[in-house]
């Protein structure tokens, strides 16, 4: 079962380098103000998780 489940995985891996290559190849560039939307609400989450174990 595991030789199976890892020959599944690696197929699906296969399968989806194609479209993964052709999605970073197409991705817009970042802009200004592209990071700070991106770790304002991941630096809100990393307090809120310090806060509650804090709280424990």
């Amino acid at each position: 079962m595991k030789i199976g489940s890892a020959i599944l995985i690696g197929g699906m891996i296969l399968l989806l380098f194609p479209n993964a290559k052709r999605m970073m190849k197409e991705s817009p560039e970042a802009e200004k103000g592209d990071w700070e939307g991106f770790l304002v609400p991941i630096a809100l989450v990393a307090a809120f998780v310090l806060l509650l174990m804090n709280l424990i």
